[in-house]
């Protein structure tokens, strides 16, 4: 079952400033770059589904979670359809991501009170998620989409919106203060997070300071 409702989820976003969005296939790696994101101060993750059994991997880091990681809100990203919503938040997902906008997925998410955030390039697929029920929206691909000012224009005339771009952020002070500058929700990251170093590995330390760095830098911003 899902451990944070809707609301705390918007909420930890907000708060937090920050969604790491990350794949591998092998459970224990995952394990590891979870555990140093949350070291790192991050409380909200999106795994994304984007391999063979990507769910199994999910629900173990669910129970992970679970016994390591309290305050951390769990979701999953990637997902294009009614019914792999439907498996993931059997398995303990706190939220769901879509690259897309797809109304059958929100009737889902609505009927559990889980949240959900389509990916949406244009203010008439922003506003249409809002009436389905997107409490956070996403802006796929960010950069290609209009980036920063595309956030702004957005907010111009619907300052109630919560947006949160993935693609074309970059855990850097100068790229980060245009998306929070322009009015953000939160902001998501994946592969520039997550490097690895000369022996393939990832640098779990360095993650655990790439996090804290970007979340401070965030919290200057604002």
């Amino acid at each position: 079952m899902m451990k944070f409702s809707r609301i705390e989820v918007a909420l930890k976003m907000k708060e937090v400033g920050m969604v790491p969005v990350f794949y591998h296939q092998d459970v224990e790696v995952c394990k590891k770059v979870l555990k140093a994101c949350y070291d790192g101060g991050a409380r909200v993750f999106e795994f994304t589904n984007r391999g063979d059994f990507a769910h199994e991997v999910f629900a173990e880091l669910v129970k992970f979670r679970n016994t390591d990681m309290p305050e951390m809100a769990m979701g999953i990203g990637s997902i294009y359809d009614a019914g792999t919503t439907a498996l993931y938040l059997q398995i303990g997902a706190d939220f769901i991501v879509s690259p897309i906008l797809n109304a059958d997925m929100a009737k889902v998410c609505n009927r559990r009170k889980v949240s959900w955030s389509p990916g949406c390039g244009s203010l008439t697929e922003i506003s249409y998620a809002e009436e389905l029920g997107a409490e956070v929206v996403k802006i796929f691909p960010g950069a290609q989409v209009g980036g920063p000012d595309f956030v702004k224009a957005v907010k111009g005339p619907q300052p109630w919106s919560s947006i949160m771009p993935t693609g074309g952020v970059k855990p850097e002070r100068e790229n980060l203060e245009t998306w929070i500058k322009a009015g953000v929700h939160c902001v998501g990251i994946g592969s520039q997070l997550f490097k690895k170093g000369d022996d393939g590995q990832y640098n779990l330390d360095q993650i655990t300071s790439q996090v804290k760095e970007v979340l401070q830098i965030i919290k200057e911003i604002r």
